[in-house]
Protein backbone atom coordinates (compact mmCIF):
# COMPACT_ATOMS: atom_id res chain seq x y z
CA UNK A 1 0.00 0.00 0.00
CA UNK A 2 1.15 3.49 -0.75
CA UNK A 3 -0.47 5.09 2.28
CA UNK A 4 0.20 8.81 1.97
CA UNK A 5 -0.38 10.08 5.47
CA UNK A 6 -0.57 13.71 4.52
CA UNK A 7 -3.23 13.02 6.31
CA UNK A 8 -17.53 13.66 12.11
CA UNK A 9 -26.77 10.30 13.35
CA UNK A 10 -29.71 9.82 13.54
CA UNK A 11 -30.95 6.29 13.32
CA UNK A 12 -30.27 3.08 15.09
CA UNK A 13 -27.10 1.14 14.73
CA UNK A 14 -27.40 -0.45 11.35
CA UNK A 15 -28.03 -4.11 10.85
CA UNK A 16 -25.70 -5.85 8.52
CA UNK A 17 -24.68 -9.41 8.06
CA UNK A 18 -22.23 -11.76 6.51
CA UNK A 19 -18.72 -12.82 7.33
CA UNK A 20 -15.63 -11.13 5.97
CA UNK A 21 -15.01 -12.06 2.35
CA UNK A 22 -11.86 -12.20 0.32
CA UNK A 23 -11.37 -9.01 -1.65
CA UNK A 24 -10.26 -9.06 -5.29
CA UNK A 25 -10.34 -5.85 -7.33
CA UNK A 26 -9.84 -5.27 -11.04
CA UNK A 27 -8.61 -1.67 -11.03
CA UNK A 28 -6.57 0.67 -8.86
CA UNK A 29 -8.37 2.52 -6.05
CA UNK A 30 -7.44 5.92 -4.65
CA UNK A 31 -9.04 7.26 -1.46
CA UNK A 32 -9.33 10.84 -0.16
CA UNK A 33 -10.38 11.29 3.45
CA UNK A 34 -9.86 12.87 6.85
CA UNK A 35 -7.00 12.01 9.18
CA UNK A 36 -8.21 10.11 12.23
CA UNK A 37 -8.16 6.61 13.62
CA UNK A 38 -11.34 4.94 12.27
CA UNK A 39 -10.55 6.05 8.72
CA UNK A 40 -7.02 4.73 8.99
CA UNK A 41 -8.46 1.38 10.07
CA UNK A 42 -10.87 1.28 7.11
CA UNK A 43 -8.15 2.18 4.63
CA UNK A 44 -5.88 -0.49 6.08
CA UNK A 45 -8.56 -3.13 5.47
CA UNK A 46 -9.35 -1.85 1.98
CA UNK A 47 -5.65 -1.98 1.17
CA UNK A 48 -5.64 -5.72 1.84
CA UNK A 49 -7.54 -6.27 -1.41
CA UNK A 50 -5.54 -8.02 -4.10
CA UNK A 51 -5.43 -7.65 -7.88
CA UNK A 52 -4.63 -3.90 -8.00
CA UNK A 53 -3.26 -1.07 -5.86
CA UNK A 54 -5.13 0.85 -3.14
CA UNK A 55 -3.72 4.28 -2.26
CA UNK A 56 -4.96 6.89 0.21
CA UNK A 57 -4.46 10.54 1.01
CA UNK A 58 -5.80 11.07 4.52
CA UNK A 59 -5.52 14.74 5.40
CA UNK A 60 -7.32 17.34 7.49
CA UNK A 61 -7.41 19.43 4.30
CA UNK A 62 -9.59 16.90 2.46
CA UNK A 63 -12.63 19.23 2.33
CA UNK A 64 -10.62 21.90 0.57
CA UNK A 65 -9.38 19.67 -2.23
CA UNK A 66 -12.20 17.21 -2.84
CA UNK A 67 -14.21 19.25 -5.36
CA UNK A 68 -11.25 20.02 -7.60
CA UNK A 69 -9.95 16.46 -7.30
CA UNK A 70 -13.29 14.90 -8.31
CA UNK A 71 -13.94 17.50 -11.03
CA UNK A 72 -10.93 16.20 -12.97
CA UNK A 73 -11.70 13.61 -15.63
CA UNK A 74 -10.82 10.99 -14.73
CA UNK A 75 -11.20 11.97 -11.09
CA UNK A 76 -7.99 12.20 -9.08
CA UNK A 77 -9.56 9.99 -6.39
CA UNK A 78 -12.03 7.18 -6.92
CA UNK A 79 -13.33 7.41 -3.32
CA UNK A 80 -14.12 10.45 -1.17
CA UNK A 81 -14.72 9.84 2.54
CA UNK A 82 -17.31 12.43 3.56
CA UNK A 83 -19.73 13.53 6.28
CA UNK A 84 -23.10 15.34 6.41
CA UNK A 85 -21.65 18.64 5.28
CA UNK A 86 -18.76 17.68 3.04
CA UNK A 87 -20.94 15.54 0.74
CA UNK A 88 -23.06 18.58 -0.18
CA UNK A 89 -20.56 20.32 -2.51
CA UNK A 90 -20.02 17.02 -4.32
CA UNK A 91 -23.78 16.61 -4.75
CA UNK A 92 -24.22 20.22 -5.85
CA UNK A 93 -21.60 19.81 -8.58
CA UNK A 94 -22.78 16.32 -9.65
CA UNK A 95 -19.37 14.79 -8.90
CA UNK A 96 -20.42 11.49 -7.26
CA UNK A 97 -22.39 8.60 -8.70
CA UNK A 98 -25.46 6.69 -7.51
CA UNK A 99 -24.48 3.39 -5.91
CA UNK A 100 -27.74 1.43 -6.18
CA UNK A 101 -26.48 -1.05 -8.79
CA UNK A 102 -23.24 -1.67 -6.90
CA UNK A 103 -25.10 -2.09 -3.60
CA UNK A 104 -27.31 -4.73 -5.24
CA UNK A 105 -24.30 -6.55 -6.73
CA UNK A 106 -21.69 -6.29 -3.95
CA UNK A 107 -23.34 -4.76 -0.87
CA UNK A 108 -24.73 -7.77 0.97
CA UNK A 109 -22.76 -6.93 4.11
CA UNK A 110 -24.02 -3.31 4.18
CA UNK A 111 -26.97 -2.60 6.45
CA UNK A 112 -29.95 -0.64 5.11
CA UNK A 113 -29.41 1.96 7.82
CA UNK A 114 -25.99 2.71 6.38
CA UNK A 115 -27.31 3.76 2.96
CA UNK A 116 -27.45 7.53 2.56
CA UNK A 117 -30.20 8.24 0.05
CA UNK A 118 -30.61 11.54 -1.79
CA UNK A 119 -33.47 12.00 -4.23
CA UNK A 120 -34.28 8.29 -4.04
CA UNK A 121 -30.75 7.20 -4.98
CA UNK A 122 -28.02 5.79 -2.74
CA UNK A 123 -25.22 8.35 -2.83
CA UNK A 124 -23.05 7.29 0.13
CA UNK A 125 -22.45 4.45 2.58
CA UNK A 126 -22.17 5.53 6.24
CA UNK A 127 -19.93 3.68 8.65
CA UNK A 128 -19.82 5.71 11.89
CA UNK A 129 -21.70 8.33 13.92
CA UNK A 130 -20.17 11.38 15.54
CA UNK A 131 -21.13 14.46 17.54
CA UNK A 132 -19.48 17.06 19.73
CA UNK A 133 -20.19 16.67 23.42
CA UNK A 134 -18.87 17.34 26.93
CA UNK A 135 -15.67 15.88 28.31
CA UNK A 136 -15.02 16.59 31.98
CA UNK A 137 -12.50 15.77 34.69
CA UNK A 138 -14.41 14.32 37.64
CA UNK A 139 -11.51 14.90 40.05
CA UNK A 140 -11.24 18.61 39.19
CA UNK A 141 -14.98 19.20 39.49
CA UNK A 142 -14.98 17.46 42.87
CA UNK A 143 -12.06 19.55 44.05
CA UNK A 144 -13.90 22.72 42.99
CA UNK A 145 -17.11 21.57 44.68
CA UNK A 146 -19.29 21.81 41.58
CA UNK A 147 -21.78 19.38 40.02
CA UNK A 148 -21.37 17.96 36.54
CA UNK A 149 -22.60 20.64 34.09
CA UNK A 150 -25.69 19.84 32.04
CA UNK A 151 -26.05 23.30 30.46
CA UNK A 152 -23.52 25.70 28.98
CA UNK A 153 -24.48 28.17 31.70
CA UNK A 154 -23.35 25.46 34.15
CA UNK A 155 -20.10 25.05 32.18
CA UNK A 156 -19.31 28.75 32.53
CA UNK A 157 -20.11 28.65 36.25
CA UNK A 158 -17.97 25.53 36.76
CA UNK A 159 -15.03 27.05 34.87
CA UNK A 160 -15.26 30.18 37.05
CA UNK A 161 -15.36 28.07 40.22
CA UNK A 162 -12.26 26.14 39.13
CA UNK A 163 -10.36 29.35 38.44
CA UNK A 164 -11.59 31.07 41.62
CA UNK A 165 -10.40 28.09 43.66
CA UNK A 166 -6.95 28.41 42.11
CA UNK A 167 -7.10 24.85 40.78
CA UNK A 168 -6.51 25.59 37.12
CA UNK A 169 -6.32 28.61 34.78
CA UNK A 170 -8.21 28.58 31.48
CA UNK A 171 -9.88 25.23 32.27
CA UNK A 172 -12.23 25.07 29.23
CA UNK A 173 -11.79 24.58 25.48
CA UNK A 174 -13.83 23.88 22.38
CA UNK A 175 -12.77 23.81 18.74
CA UNK A 176 -12.71 27.53 18.02
CA UNK A 177 -10.05 27.69 15.31
CA UNK A 178 -11.03 30.35 12.80
CA UNK A 179 -12.66 28.70 9.80
CA UNK A 180 -14.61 25.44 9.66
CA UNK A 181 -14.20 24.61 13.37
CA UNK A 182 -15.51 27.94 14.59
CA UNK A 183 -18.35 27.72 12.09
CA UNK A 184 -19.34 24.35 13.55
CA UNK A 185 -19.45 25.79 17.07
CA UNK A 186 -21.76 28.56 15.83
CA UNK A 187 -24.07 25.99 14.18
CA UNK A 188 -24.20 23.84 17.32
CA UNK A 189 -24.84 26.73 19.71
CA UNK A 190 -27.39 28.45 17.44
CA UNK A 191 -29.42 25.24 17.09
CA UNK A 192 -29.13 24.76 20.85
CA UNK A 193 -30.76 28.17 21.29
CA UNK A 194 -33.62 27.01 19.04
CA UNK A 195 -32.63 29.15 16.09
CA UNK A 196 -33.48 28.57 12.42
CA UNK A 197 -30.90 29.52 9.84
CA UNK A 198 -33.04 30.48 6.84
CA UNK A 199 -36.38 32.05 6.06
CA UNK A 200 -38.99 29.30 5.55
CA UNK A 201 -38.79 27.78 2.08
CA UNK A 202 -35.92 30.02 1.07
CA UNK A 203 -32.12 30.24 0.95
CA UNK A 204 -32.35 33.73 2.51
CA UNK A 205 -30.32 33.74 5.72
CA UNK A 206 -31.96 34.84 8.99
CA UNK A 207 -29.58 34.68 11.95
CA UNK A 208 -29.29 38.32 13.10
CA UNK A 209 -31.90 37.83 15.80
CA UNK A 210 -32.30 37.13 19.53
CA UNK A 211 -31.01 33.55 19.19
CA UNK A 212 -28.05 34.72 17.14
CA UNK A 213 -26.99 37.31 19.72
CA UNK A 214 -27.41 34.78 22.56
CA UNK A 215 -25.30 32.29 20.61
CA UNK A 216 -22.42 34.69 20.20
CA UNK A 217 -22.60 35.87 23.80
CA UNK A 218 -22.36 32.26 25.04
CA UNK A 219 -19.43 31.48 22.74
CA UNK A 220 -17.64 34.57 24.04
CA UNK A 221 -18.38 33.65 27.68
CA UNK A 222 -16.89 30.20 27.09
CA UNK A 223 -13.76 31.44 25.34
CA UNK A 224 -13.09 33.78 28.27
CA UNK A 225 -12.23 30.58 30.16
CA UNK A 226 -10.05 29.28 27.29
CA UNK A 227 -6.38 29.90 26.68
CA UNK A 228 -5.54 33.13 24.79
CA UNK A 229 -4.74 31.29 21.52
CA UNK A 230 -8.23 29.73 21.36
CA UNK A 231 -8.68 30.88 17.75
CA UNK A 232 -6.15 28.17 16.77
CA UNK A 233 -7.95 25.30 18.55
CA UNK A 234 -8.81 22.41 16.24
CA UNK A 235 -9.42 18.81 17.33
CA UNK A 236 -5.74 17.96 17.46
CA UNK A 237 -5.04 20.99 19.65
CA UNK A 238 -7.88 20.41 22.13
CA UNK A 239 -7.03 16.71 22.37
CA UNK A 240 -3.41 17.55 23.14
CA UNK A 241 -4.46 20.05 25.79
CA UNK A 242 -6.74 17.47 27.41
CA UNK A 243 -4.10 14.77 27.45
CA UNK A 244 -1.57 17.19 28.95
CA UNK A 245 -3.87 17.85 31.91
CA UNK A 246 -4.43 21.51 30.99
CA UNK A 247 -8.24 21.26 30.82
CA UNK A 248 -11.05 20.33 33.17
CA UNK A 249 -13.93 20.84 30.73
CA UNK A 250 -14.08 20.66 26.94
CA UNK A 251 -16.45 20.24 24.05
CA UNK A 252 -14.87 17.82 21.60
CA UNK A 253 -15.86 15.32 18.91
CA UNK A 254 -16.89 11.85 20.04
CA UNK A 255 -14.25 10.44 17.71
CA UNK A 256 -11.65 11.87 20.08
CA UNK A 257 -12.95 9.77 22.95
CA UNK A 258 -11.04 6.57 22.09
CA UNK A 259 -7.59 8.16 21.80
CA UNK A 260 -8.18 10.18 24.99
CA UNK A 261 -9.27 7.12 26.95
CA UNK A 262 -6.49 4.85 25.72
CA UNK A 263 -3.17 4.31 27.49
CA UNK A 264 -1.15 6.59 25.24
CA UNK A 265 -0.45 10.32 25.35
CA UNK A 266 -1.62 11.05 28.88
CA UNK A 267 -1.34 9.89 32.49
CA UNK A 268 -3.32 7.17 34.19
CA UNK A 269 -4.78 9.72 36.62
CA UNK A 270 -6.09 11.96 33.83
CA UNK A 271 -7.57 9.06 31.90
CA UNK A 272 -9.17 7.57 35.01
CA UNK A 273 -10.92 10.84 35.89
CA UNK A 274 -12.06 11.68 32.33
CA UNK A 275 -15.81 11.26 31.76
CA UNK A 276 -17.70 11.65 28.48
CA UNK A 277 -21.23 13.07 28.78
CA UNK A 278 -24.01 14.47 26.59
CA UNK A 279 -23.56 17.86 25.01
CA UNK A 280 -24.92 20.57 27.32
CA UNK A 281 -28.13 22.39 26.49
CA UNK A 282 -28.27 26.18 26.50
CA UNK A 283 -30.65 29.08 26.94
CA UNK A 284 -33.27 27.16 28.90
CA UNK A 285 -33.87 24.69 26.07
CA UNK A 286 -33.81 20.92 26.49
CA UNK A 287 -32.09 19.95 23.23
CA UNK A 288 -28.32 19.41 23.42
CA UNK A 289 -26.38 22.19 21.68
CA UNK A 290 -24.73 19.90 19.15
CA UNK A 291 -25.41 18.22 15.83
CA UNK A 292 -25.37 14.55 14.89
CA UNK A 293 -23.10 13.53 12.06
CA UNK A 294 -22.40 10.48 10.00
CA UNK A 295 -19.18 9.67 8.24
CA UNK A 296 -19.27 7.59 5.09
CA UNK A 297 -17.82 7.10 1.63
CA UNK A 298 -18.84 8.00 -1.88
CA UNK A 299 -17.51 7.11 -5.35
CA UNK A 300 -16.55 9.61 -8.01
CA UNK A 301 -18.71 10.06 -11.10
CA UNK A 302 -15.82 10.90 -13.44
CA UNK A 303 -14.52 7.36 -13.38
CA UNK A 304 -14.86 4.23 -15.52
CA UNK A 305 -17.46 1.70 -14.41
CA UNK A 306 -14.64 -0.80 -13.86
CA UNK A 307 -12.78 1.59 -11.55
CA UNK A 308 -16.00 2.46 -9.68
CA UNK A 309 -16.76 -1.23 -9.11
CA UNK A 310 -13.24 -1.82 -7.78
CA UNK A 311 -13.61 1.15 -5.44
CA UNK A 312 -16.95 -0.14 -4.15
CA UNK A 313 -15.57 -3.62 -3.52
CA UNK A 314 -12.50 -2.29 -1.71
CA UNK A 315 -14.46 0.11 0.50
CA UNK A 316 -17.12 -2.50 1.30
CA UNK A 317 -14.30 -4.75 2.40
CA UNK A 318 -12.87 -1.84 4.41
CA UNK A 319 -16.07 -1.48 6.46
CA UNK A 320 -16.89 -5.17 6.75
CA UNK A 321 -18.05 -5.92 10.33
CA UNK A 322 -14.86 -7.93 10.72
CA UNK A 323 -13.14 -4.56 11.28
CA UNK A 324 -14.71 -4.61 14.76
CA UNK A 325 -12.51 -7.48 15.88
CA UNK A 326 -9.60 -5.11 16.47
CA UNK A 327 -11.26 -1.69 16.27
CA UNK A 328 -14.58 -1.92 18.15
CA UNK A 329 -13.66 0.86 20.59
CA UNK A 330 -12.29 3.21 17.95
CA UNK A 331 -15.62 4.80 16.92
CA UNK A 332 -19.41 4.68 17.22
CA UNK A 333 -19.66 2.26 14.33
CA UNK A 334 -22.82 1.79 12.28
CA UNK A 335 -21.93 -1.85 11.74
CA UNK A 336 -23.59 -5.09 12.78
CA UNK A 337 -21.89 -6.45 15.89
CA UNK A 338 -20.69 -3.11 17.28
CA UNK A 339 -20.54 -3.14 21.07
CA UNK A 340 -20.91 0.39 22.55
CA UNK A 341 -17.74 1.31 24.41
CA UNK A 342 -17.00 4.05 27.03
CA UNK A 343 -15.75 6.30 24.24
CA UNK A 344 -19.23 6.20 22.67
CA UNK A 345 -21.02 7.37 25.81
CA UNK A 346 -21.14 11.07 24.90
CA UNK A 347 -22.41 10.57 21.36
CA UNK A 348 -25.04 8.06 22.51
CA UNK A 349 -26.19 10.33 25.37
CA UNK A 350 -26.45 13.32 23.03
CA UNK A 351 -28.49 11.33 20.50
CA UNK A 352 -30.78 9.97 23.22
CA UNK A 353 -31.32 13.53 24.52
CA UNK A 354 -32.63 14.61 21.11
CA UNK A 355 -29.66 16.21 19.38
CA UNK A 356 -30.52 17.25 15.82
CA UNK A 357 -28.77 16.08 12.64
CA UNK A 358 -26.55 18.62 10.94
CA UNK A 359 -28.62 20.46 8.26
CA UNK A 360 -27.98 19.09 4.77
CA UNK A 361 -29.56 21.85 2.66
CA UNK A 362 -27.32 22.69 -0.37
CA UNK A 363 -26.43 26.19 0.86
CA UNK A 364 -25.68 25.30 4.51
CA UNK A 365 -21.98 24.98 3.79
CA UNK A 366 -21.86 28.61 2.63
CA UNK A 367 -23.36 29.81 5.92
CA UNK A 368 -21.04 27.53 7.89
CA UNK A 369 -18.04 29.02 6.07
CA UNK A 370 -19.24 32.58 6.56
CA UNK A 371 -19.71 32.06 10.30
CA UNK A 372 -16.31 30.47 10.68
CA UNK A 373 -14.61 33.37 8.92
CA UNK A 374 -16.52 36.29 10.46
CA UNK A 375 -16.65 35.58 14.22
CA UNK A 376 -13.03 36.14 15.19
CA UNK A 377 -13.31 39.91 15.64
CA UNK A 378 -16.33 39.55 17.92
CA UNK A 379 -14.64 36.92 20.07
CA UNK A 380 -11.64 39.24 20.39
CA UNK A 381 -13.90 42.08 21.55
CA UNK A 382 -13.42 44.18 18.42
CA UNK A 383 -17.08 44.39 17.30
CA UNK A 384 -20.61 43.84 18.57
CA UNK A 385 -22.59 40.64 18.25
CA UNK A 386 -25.04 42.40 15.97
CA UNK A 387 -22.24 43.57 13.66
CA UNK A 388 -20.68 40.10 13.55
CA UNK A 389 -24.04 38.57 12.64
CA UNK A 390 -24.55 41.21 9.96
CA UNK A 391 -21.10 40.39 8.57
CA UNK A 392 -21.98 36.69 8.45
CA UNK A 393 -25.24 37.41 6.65
CA UNK A 394 -23.51 39.67 4.12
CA UNK A 395 -20.74 37.14 3.38
CA UNK A 396 -23.26 34.33 3.04
CA UNK A 397 -25.57 36.34 0.78
CA UNK A 398 -22.72 37.24 -1.55
CA UNK A 399 -21.65 33.61 -1.81
CA UNK A 400 -25.24 32.35 -2.23
CA UNK A 401 -25.79 34.79 -5.11
CA UNK A 402 -22.54 33.76 -6.76
CA UNK A 403 -23.64 30.13 -6.64
CA UNK A 404 -27.18 30.79 -7.82
CA UNK A 405 -29.05 30.05 -4.59
CA UNK A 406 -30.27 33.67 -4.38
CA UNK A 407 -31.09 36.24 -7.05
Amino acid sequence: MNHKTTIAVAGALALAGGAAQACEIGADVSILGNDFGPIHAIVDRASACTGAEVEANLTTEHRDIQVAALTASPAQYSVAIVANSSIVPLLNDDLIRPLDDLVAKHGQSIGKGQLITVGGKVMAVAFMANAQHLFYRADILEAAGVEVPTTYEDVVAAAKAIEDAGIMEDPFALNTATGWNLGEEFVNMYLGHGGTFFEPGSAAVSINNEQGVATLEMLKALTEYSKPDFLTFDSNATTALWESGSLALATMWGSRGAPILDDEGSTEAIVASTVLAAAPSVGGNDTPATTLWWDGWTIAKNLSDEAAEAAFIAMTHGIDPAILEENNDLAVWLLDGYRPAPAAAGVSASAQAGAKPYPMVPYMGLLHTAAGNELSQFLQGQESAEQALADIEAAYTTAAKEQGFLN
